[in-house]
Parts: structure tokens; sequence; C-alpha cells
């Protein structure tokens, strides 16, 4: 497991908590400041730049909102499950296992960007605090 994995599995084990974004990242900086030095800092963040720069809207907007994204899909696994058992039609319940699998990949993929964001975040704040004097 590359450093950038696994730091991404730490970000997305912080997303889990109900906390605030600052709280995440407060947390989130404590653990990588133990657990990663300065220069492999820097890769991380360069190569989430690289990331980042190579995003497109859809990308964004399932970053943004990966609940609402998959909203369509949810409601036509609903749909093909009520059809296919109340009308006995077996391309309904197909319609219900594929939206289901699709919604379920959305909000994964828009949970794995919301880790990368906070990861980068996290990594900018990190150096902001090293570039700051001590208050």
């Amino acid at each position: 497991m590359t450093q950038l994995e696994r730091l991404l599995k730490m970000a997305e084990d912080e997303l889990t908590e109900y906390s605030t974004d600052a709280r995440k990242i407060e947390k989130l900086r404590r653990k990588i400041g133990l657990s990663v030095s300065a220069a492999e800092q820097r890769q991380v963040k360069e190569a989430l730049l690289a990331i980042k720069q190579s995003s497109n809207m859809i990308s964004q907007i399932v970053e943004e909102q990966r609940q609402a994204a998959a909203l369509p899909f949810w409601g036509i696994a609903g749909l093909g499950l009520l059809f296919g058992i109340s009308l006995n039609q077996p391309i309904g319940l197909l319609a219900a296992i594929v939206g289901t699998v699709l919604a379920f990949r959305i909000q994964k993929w828009g949970w794995q960007l919301q880790a990368r964001s906070l990861l980068l975040q996290t990594l900018e704040d990190i150096e902001a605090r090293i570039a700051q004097p001590n208050k």
C-alpha cells in the first residue's frame, strides 16, 4: 500500500465521524504529523493536486453532492423492485439490481473524492502551520 493510499484510508476513517471539517482536519493533521515525513507529505500533496487538476465537472458534482447524484439511481432501483414484484416482470428486477449497483458506486466514488479533498486540505493546513511563526 502506497503512502497516498494509506493517507486516503486515514481520511476516509475521519469522514465516518460526525464532526466539523475543522475537527476532522485537526485530528488528521496529528496523525499525519506523527506518521509521515515532510518530504512524503509534499509528494502526496503533489500527487493529489495532479489528480485534482484532471477532475471534471461531473466529479466535482459527485464530490460535493454524492447523495443527490445517486438519488435518481436509488429511485430506479425502487421503481424496478416495485414493478418487478407487482407486475411479475423480470426486467423490473434487473432494473432494481442495476440501479442499486450504480447508486452504491456513485456514493462510494463521492466518498473517495471527499476523502481526497479532506486530505489535501489537511496537507495545506500542515504547510501553513509550518510556514507560520509560532504564536
